[in-house]
């Protein structure tokens, strides 16, 4: 449950709003305002009406800056229970593009916080395990994300002393978008030292090690990914994906032949129109995609086939950080004449 800390009480109005507040939501009352000036205890009283109703709740905030403040003063207030930062993880953001006389595809470019990376992660992992989370967001947290069911269908619980083959464990890993390295060690990635096997966990900054005996797991720890230090033994673990675009397998091979269709599709009517440059280049593109699909099980770009994945129908919105919290959630629009009117850009989801 949620456990305020705080050597604070409420004071003058705070104690009347925060009962109003509680009350209204016990009774469904969807739409409240909290008004208050600039020092007068807003976050504190949010705070207490998380206690109260005791439910997982989002907060989002108009910026990066001002989420990063609410997060730090959640963590304070709530020690005991998971609070979690979710943003926009591009520190540099190019969108592909493509000049049609010159024939020159520009493909796009970005550069990814590995910081703000594992937030998200840890963001989402935190919902799906069942943990009483608040999470503090930016507007980001209705952008398009991975499908949380084969997020979680996706993830494996090991347990010490239970019997799990290591090439089944490798082969669930790979599944799980985690790469193999001999050399490097960072998030994402996993190693192979004789009977011990390292994970690099994509919401943590330390590694999984896993030691077998035989098939059998002998030993879980949360490990120091530098110096190989133990910092804590464990009885079980959940892995969830390195991603958040992750697809079983079977799943691809039935929506791969989709994807041929429509490009056969799109390309007869680009050449109809004379657009034979734009058709190569699409051709070329997605036949690209679907070949590191059919491989790998990934490509860059994954979310643009998103509704094929989902078995969306066209027009329909993605999956968001919206759809990762069960079906009775809070949430808390901070500074909301700034935050709304970039929610209400997103009309067409």
């Amino acid at each position: 449950m949620f456990k305020l800390h705080s050597e604070y009480k409420p004071a003058g109005d705070q104690q009347q709003a925060i009962d109003i507040l509680s009350k209204g939501l016990d009774l469904g009352v969807e739409h409240q305002t909290l008004i208050g000036v600039t020092g007068s205890g807003k976050t504190f009283a949010m705070a207490n009406i998380i206690q109260n109703v005791q439910k997982p709740t989002l907060v989002l905030a108009h910026n990066k800056t001002l989420a990063a403040q609410l997060y730090s003063e959640f963590k304070e207030f709530f020690p005991e229970n998971a609070v979690e930062y979710f943003v926009s993880y591009y520190d540099y953001y190019q969108p592909e593009a493509y000049i049609p006389r010159r024939d020159l595809y520009i493909a796009k470019e970005s550069t990814l916080n590995e910081v703000i990376e594992r937030y998200r992660n840890a963001a989402t992992q935190s919902l799906l395990s069942g943990k009483h989370t608040i999470i503090v967001a930016s507007v980001s947290c209705i952008y398009g994300l991975g499908n949380p069911d084969d997020y979680l269908s996706l993830s494996r619980t090991l347990k010490v002393g239970e019997s799990y083959q290591r090439s089944k464990l490798l082969t669930h890993l790979n599944d799980m978008q985690y790469e193999r390295s001999e050399y490097d060690f960072y998030s994402g990635l996993f190693r192979i030292r004789g009977d011990v096997l390292d994970v690099f966990l994509a919401s943590e900054n330390f590694a999984l090690r896993v030691e077998y005996f035989g098939d059998v797991i002998e030993a879980l720890k949360l490990i120091n990914p530098i110096t190989g230090e133990v910092v804590q033994r464990l009885e079980e673990y959940k892995i969830f994906p390195a991603k958040h675009f992750v697809t079983p397998f079977e799943s691809l091979k039935l929506v791969i032949p989709k994807i041929k269709d429509d490009l056969e599709k799109e390309v007869a009517i680009m050449k109809e129109r004379g657009k034979d440059l734009e058709a190569h280049r699409l051709n070329e593109r997605v036949n690209y995609d679907i070949e590191m699909l059919e491989q790998l099980g990934y490509c860059s770009g994954i979310e643009n086939y998103s509704r094929y994945i989902d078995n969306r129908k066209p027009g329909t919105p993605p999956s968001t950080l919206l759809d990762y919290f069960p079906d009775d959630w809070l949430l808390f629009v901070d500074e909301s004449h700034m935050t709304l009117p970039q929610v209400k850009g997103m009309y067409n989801g």
